[in-house]
């Protein structure tokens, strides 16, 4: 009886100690924002929806006082549509995680690389990015993604440049 109750009492120990997991590399979660990444990536804006609560926010390299809504991401999204093409998303598993935070709020973080080629001048582009979504209720609620546009802006800014240049040459002639 001593052995049962000693056996108990460990078994009831060891189960009190354990935790939930808090970190993982896989759940619904993560293959959603694997499907959402390769939906905008393939240009299925509107198959964005799906994923999103309705009243998300968006923060893309922005302040918490500055949000956009999906309504607006996605007609953002159609506009670049026209200025790039063969644009690709890459997210290896190794760099995507969730995360329960204290607070038990479930967030998707994600590091990759965005590729694509400015239609009119033929440059290409790799930007890094970092992204983290809050979930609720298996919706995004907040997307928060950084990453440097310089180069783009650079690069269409000497682009324009020499278009200018082309137009005054031709004038001048």
């Amino acid at each position: 009886m001593k052995n049962l109750i000693l056996l108990l009492s460990i078994g009831l120990f060891m189960t009190s100690c354990q935790q939930e997991s808090r970190y993982t590399q896989s759940s619904p979660e993560i293959d959603a924002i694997k499907m959402l990444l390769a939906e905008t990536a393939a240009g299925n804006f509107d198959a964005q929806r799906e994923y999103y609560a309705e009243n998300a926010q968006i923060f893309y390299n922005a302040t918490e006082d500055n949000p956009i809504s999906l309504n607006d991401l996605i007609t953002q999204q159609k506009e670049d549509m026209n200025t790039f093409s063969n644009v690709s998303v890459t997210v290896t598993d190794d760099a995507i995680e969730m995360v329960k935070t204290d607070e038990g709020e479930t967030w998707v973080n994600c590091w990759g690389t965005w590729k694509a080629t400015h239609t009119a001048s033929g440059k290409s582009f790799e930007i890094p990015f970092h992204e983290t979504f809050q979930f609720e209720n298996g919706k995004i609620v907040k997307d928060y993604g950084y990453w440097d546009t310089s180069q783009i802006l650079l690069a269409i800014m000497e682009f324009e440049k020499s278009q200018m240049e082309t137009v005054d040459s031709d004038m001048n002639e």
